[in-house]
């Protein structure tokens, strides 16, 4: 039975097919280098706090047989995470003591990313894969509060780091570090012709579990 496991982990890596599903956190830094426009003016704001979210997604991915440590994959995963309730500076004012408001409450954020090719490239070393990946990232955030609701569509870059370790032939378990960097706009915010952009960056460390097939 050894013997029988030394062969199987050690014959060379065969092109497959593989599906996985992972779970993990999203650690957003704040949002940076805010805009915030309206009739053709822009003024500089304050850089906004997010938290941090459960992620959750899946990914399909292929290794090609003439270059078995070369593949691409697609995969989509989920992320919550919300502005918190803060202060908002904008053009250097302190909005709601300068208006006599409260402080500002948070506000839903959602961002759904979609990588539609990371390109991926691993090196097998018995039943352990390490592994690392690029590419596109679409995203989809939508942002809304008791008063306003605005969704956006941006592309922006998706980036991986993992290690795969083969239970059986077709079962694996990982671990994985994904980087995402994405200018997000969102426009007339509540009818109001309000425009805002700022910089979304988050790291996301998941685990999961994936089914290879064709080894």
């Amino acid at each position: 039975m050894g013997l029988l496991g030394l062969v199987l982990f050690s014959r060379p890596a065969q092109a497959e097919w593989y599906v996985a599903g992972q779970v993990g956190a999203n650690l957003p830094a704040d949002l940076s280098n805010v805009q915030w426009s309206s009739g053709g003016a822009s003024v500089s704001g304050n850089d906004l706090e997010l938290q941090t979210s459960l992620v959750y997604g899946g990914k399909i991915g292929y290794y090609f047989e003439p270059v078995k440590w070369l593949g691409i994959e697609t995969e989509v995963f989920n992320a919550t995470p919300h502005v918190k309730q803060q202060d908002w500076i904008i053009g250097g004012i302190p909005l709601a003591p300068a208006l006599g408001l409260p402080t500002i409450p948070g506000i839903y954020n959602r961002v759904l990313t979609w990588a539609p090719i990371n390109l991926v490239v691993r090196y097998q070393a018995g039943a352990f894969e390490p592994y690392a990946g690029v590419g596109l990232g679409v995203f989809f955030s939508h942002l809304s509060a008791s008063d306003f609701s605005s969704s956006s569509t941006d592309v922006g870059l998706n980036t991986q780091v993992g290690l795969r370790y083969r239970i059986t032939s077709a079962i694996a378990m990982f671990g994985e570090w994904k980087y995402n960097w994405a200018n997000i706009g969102h426009d007339n915010l509540s009818g109001t012709g309000l425009n805002v952009e700022a910089d979304y960056r988050a790291h996301n460390f998941v685990v999961g579990v994936g089914y290879h097939f064709g080894n």
